[in-house]
């Protein structure tokens, strides 16, 4: 008999990371929030069937909303399957939202989510908030992981 995939650390069951945002964006302060869903797409999550390359969250009315997350429809349901790009509400603490709206005052900031995963059976997203990278940072970012690749390997050498 197959069993499901058990959970890793306290029960969290990671579904989607975003690593194209920590290469496009240098993240700062993040938070972990709730997430409103419909039946058909926590299916569709526990699917894995989740794309977030172009998601960005918004503040209104001292309220988050996700957009651009792409939930692909579920498989078998019904009429009442969700629509795949829908805006999707997070749920914060008052005073997480109101760091939240200080923080993108700033020029150049946005929330950006950076993981989607179950903890303890509930959907959950870590958004950070994230200030856009130059090409030359990038390209340092990339020569500073290149650097400590081949230090490491050196040091597994001799």
């Amino acid at each position: 008999m197959a069993t499901a995939k058990q959970p890793a650390n306290d029960g969290i069951l990671l579904i989607a990371e975003n690593r194209r945002a920590r290469h496009n964006y240098s993240v700062g302060d993040t938070y972990e929030a709730g997430i409103v869903l419909t039946g058909t797409e926590v299916k569709s999550l526990r699917e894995k069937r989740v794309n977030f390359s172009d998601a960005y969250a918004i503040l209104k009315n001292m309220e988050v909303f996700l957009l651009g997350l792409k939930i692909e429809r579920y498989a078998f349901g019904t009429h009442q399957n969700h629509e795949p790009e829908q805006t999707r509400k997070l749920l914060l603490h008052k005073k997480e939202i109101e760091k939240l709206y200080r923080a993108t005052r700033e020029k150049g900031s946005t929330l950006v989510p950076l993981k989607l995963y179950f903890k303890r059976g509930r959907a959950k997203v870590l958004i950070g908030v994230a200030k856009g990278k130059s090409d030359v940072d990038k390209r340092q970012d990339l020569k500073r992981r290149d650097a400590d690749r081949e230090v490491a390997r050196v040091m597994r050498r001799g």
